[in-house]
């Protein structure tokens, strides 16, 4: 445990909060009238708004999609898509504006979480008994706080701790490759997504100034990686950039197809009738299943705009599969602006690879085929298992993830075998601030105790239902994405909360408009 001298159990603050990203100034807001500690281990809030984005990054959603229920945007009629700077200075004005501030420990890295219980494996162990309050009166979890500039270590005590340090950021998730052809044989420079955000305007641009770039993968940071390059690589002098693509996805130009506004053929109530969710009756799967023609006819219709709107059959950037799959699996990526075009003058080029190792000029290809380059740029995502798995102490560090790894997490928020503690930020949907909020809400009553949980039988029989309409829905299933039914996920959680789940003033609007966070003020 260490010495006296740094051990701290903070007997005025009953709840710990870990990460001070969206999710963690969200549930430090909500919160608040316990008095939270957060431990921020950088020396800013925001996440990976802060710490993983490049000059290019914008917001996949408009902003009036993207914000707290009580704190709306200044200009949220403004249909352009806030870049990361202004998204800083919202969260900012926020944590600022609701005086969450004060609550946050910046530069403490949490390093260790132990349990104080007596009988941990017990604990774990599945079991049709009750979760139990989320406040037992007395400290469940201690966890040792590093000070990041001195150096210091100190231990703290809490009751509840909320864990929002997220999927993305710190652990870079790194491919594997064949004896002899990583990265060490390679003459040139090789990054991760994660270490190119750490980079200032400057040592970016000389970095892929002039070089023959390559960026493997073909999501979102992908995409805006290839947009850097093509950037910095304009004139007669420029090199193009080759973005290697294990897996093709769906991508969009902007909230609006055929003339018609995104929103209403996946986010209202309407639209998400047409697809599978959890707890509903025989008749209604019968009826979602008649119903299966409309739902592929939409995605269908949508994947004819982007055939047509975009140079996708062109550039071999066609993914088989359909739209909704990608939809389901939170996986579609907003287009930045001139995308296609800086691919029309050759800037950006596409190889498609099932497999791809490292030889001293470049990249090799399974096919034997090699593609020169002096920086490689890996937008390979990130490990945010293993960072879980770091912290958690055993045996609740081998629940964290089931077979599948996914979190299976009640309402996104509470695994029914971790006894006290609270994850926000591990479920995804179309806006995951706006599902972090609510989120944070209901954590906030359930604290409270102004309801009780479900037996942890029934909890996990919950959790099951919604992973197995995942598994239906897309084969990309790697994550707990709602965003077909997050309309639906969100009832039931407003029903235990205790408030009406339609939140709508008519009819007309229940049916046909989108939901955003505005619409769960309290």
């Amino acid at each position: 445990m260490g010495s006296e001298e740094n051990y701290v159990q903070n007997c005025s603050s009953k709840v710990g909060i870990i990460g001070a990203g969206i999710s963690g100034i969200s549930a430090a807001k909500q919160l608040r009238h316990y008095d939270p500690l957060v431990f921020e281990a950088t020396d800013s809030i925001g996440g990976v708004w802060k710490h993983c984005s490049f000059s290019s990054t914008k917001l996949q959603t408009p902003r009036c999609d993207f914000e707290f229920s009580d704190y709306p945007w200044a200009e949220r009629e403004n249909a352009s898509f806030p870049s990361h700077v202004e998204i800083l200075e919202y969260l900012r004005g926020y944590a600022t504006h609701f005086d969450v501030m004060k609550y946050i420990n910046f530069n403490s890295k949490v390093l260790e979480i132990r349990y104080l219980g007596d009988d941990p494996d017990h604990q774990a162990q599945e079991s049709p008994g009750e979760y139990g309050a989320l406040l037992k009166g007395h400290p469940v979890w201690e966890i040792s706080v590093q000070n990041t500039q001195d150096k210091t270590i100190q231990w703290y005590a809490f009751e509840l701790l909320v864990v929002c340090i997220g999927k993305y950021g710190d652990i870079a998730k790194m491919p594997g490759f064949p004896p002899n052809k990583g990265k060490e044989i390679f003459q040139g420079k090789v990054l991760h997504s994660m270490d190119y955000s750490k980079l200032d305007q400057e040592a970016a641009t000389q970095l892929l100034q002039g070089k023959k770039v390559a960026v493997v993968g073909y999501k979102k940071s992908a995409i805006d990686l290839a947009m850097e390059c093509a950037e910095a690589n304009q004139g007669p002098n420029g090199q193009p950039c080759t973005m290697v693509i294990r897996t093709l996805h769906w991508t969009v130009p902007s909230y609006w197809i055929w003339g018609l506004p995104f929103f209403l053929f996946y986010s209202t109530r309407a639209s998400q009738f047409l697809h599978q969710r959890p707890n509903i009756s025989f008749l209604r799967i019968l009826l979602c299943f008649l119903l299966s023609p409309m739902r592929k006819g939409i995605s269908k219709f949508i994947e004819s705009y982007l055939v047509w709107k975009l140079p996708l059959v062109k550039f071999g950037l066609k993914p088989d599969h359909p739209f909704t799959e990608d939809y389901a699996s939170c996986q579609m990526a907003i287009l930045p602006e001139n995308f296609f075009s800086e691919a029309e003058k050759g800037k950006i080029l596409f190889r498609k690879a099932s497999k791809w190792w490292f030889w001293e000029g470049g990249i090799e290809f399974d096919d034997k085929s090699r593609l020169e380059a002096d920086v490689v740029l890996l937008a390979t995502g990130y490990d945010g298992e293993k960072k879980l798995h770091s912290l958690l102490p055993k045996p609740f560090s081998s629940l964290i993830m089931d077979s599948s790894g996914v979190m299976p997490l009640y309402r996104g928020t509470i695994h029914p075998l971790i006894p006290n503690m609270a994850f926000v930020g591990y479920i995804e949907s179309i806006s995951n601030l706006h599902t972090a909020e609510l989120r944070c809400k209901w954590l906030a009553r359930l604290a409270d105790q102004k309801f009780k949980l479900p037996s942890v039988e029934l909890m996990l029989q919950q959790i099951t239902k919604e992973l197995e309409i995942m598994k239906k829905t897309t084969r990309f299933f790697k994550r707990h994405c709602i965003s077909t039914f997050s309309i639906n996920h969100s009832d039931e959680i407003c029903e235990e909360m205790g408030w009406k789940s339609w939140r709508k003033n008519t009819w007309f609007s229940e049916a046909f408009s989108p939901y955003t966070s505005q619409d769960y003020q309290e």
